[in-house]
């Protein structure tokens, strides 16, 4: 098997793994079959190196992140990935046989359309298979991913984005907001997890922009986002139409997604690696969110809580 890497070898050669670091690779490599450990050990601390093993500090991490970076790596999907990329057909084949169906029901999920849905995951397919080429070169999508989150996760990812390039081209009189429903982050992502440096770095963001939140911001951030309730049981309570709920979630979710990342600059993050912080699940974070948004509420923010509450009884 031959994989495909657009990492650069004289950062990866000037690099000398220690002893614990080079255990662990040649460890990794034998979880994984028919690829060369030369091949292997470039690719996977060329995306170490292009992360700086999660790192966000200037100095070069300790042997534990680095262990702990490497261990997070989804090393078999990240082989499966270049490999395709490269041309490899009977990586191809698998590729097909284990990710062709989530291709397309994630595709029929974001376009709520078969004919949209298809049409997506038809265009994607070419792409991933490297139908197009990039200077002469047979280029494929797959190689921005990184293994640092599943290929399924991934994969809804593009497409997801595909759809909103999408519906931008073909309506660009209908602002984006207008969608029925934002589309909740899927359960079945599978993000690696960040380190220290991030965590750190993330809690202090959120904290900082969600404690500026109004109380009706609040309310409707929780409801939705927290206790799982419909755009509808959120419009009943604060006596608005559905559709301006909608908006007032795509607008308010962009809008913290922006001031975050002010945040993260303010400690002197880079845009691109603070655009890359909010890439993991905040799941993986120690982040008391539902503490900030319910825990010092207004007390008007409180009466529609539990007016949510009798709501939620009612619906049942």
């Amino acid at each position: 098997m031959t994989v495909k890497g657009n990492e650069s070898p004289e950062e990866i050669d000037a690099y000398r793994p220690p002893p614990p670091v080079a255990e662990l690779l040649h460890e990794l490599w034998c979880s994984v079959s028919g690829i060369p450990y030369q091949q292997f050990e470039q690719l996977l601390l060329g995306v170490a190196k292009r992360y700086r093993f999660g790192s966000l500090l200037p100095e070069s991490p300790g042997v534990d992140a680095q262990l702990a970076f490497l261990r997070a790596v989804h090393v078999e999907e990240l082989v499966l990935a270049r490999a395709c990329a490269a041309g490899d057909e009977a990586a191809w084949e698998k590729f097909i046989v284990l990710y062709r169906e989530t291709i397309y029901h994630a595709a029929y999920a974001i376009a709520a359309s078969d004919s949209v849905g298809r049409e997506l995951a038809d265009s994607l397919y070419a792409e991933l298979y490297g139908l197009r080429d990039r200077d002469g070169e047979r280029y494929s999508p797959l190689l921005l991913y990184h293994g640092r989150g599943s290929l399924a996760g991934w994969l809804r990812s593009v497409l997801a984005q595909r759809f909103i390039d999408r519906h931008r081209k073909v309506h660009r009189e209908v602002p984006l907001d207008d969608l029925a429903e934002p589309v909740a982050p899927s359960p079945t992502l599978e993000p690696s997890a960040p380190s220290a440096d991030v965590t750190s770095w993330i809690q202090q963001a959120v904290q900082a922009t969600l404690a500026r939140l109004p109380s009706e911001q609040r309310f409707v951030l929780s409801a939705y986002y927290l206790d799982g309730r419909t755009l509808k049981q959120i419009s009943v309570v604060l006596g608005v139409h559905e559709s301006t709920v909608s908006r007032s979630l795509s607008r308010l979710t962009a809008s913290l997604r922006k001031q975050i990342v002010g945040e993260l600059r303010k400690k002197g993050i880079g845009r691109r690696e603070a655009e890359e912080i909010m890439e993991v699940d905040v799941r993986d974070l120690d982040v008391q969110v539902k503490k900030i948004l319910q825990g010092e509420a207004a007390p008007a923010f409180q009466d529609q809580r539990a007016l949510m509450a009798e709501g939620g009884e009612s619906d049942g």
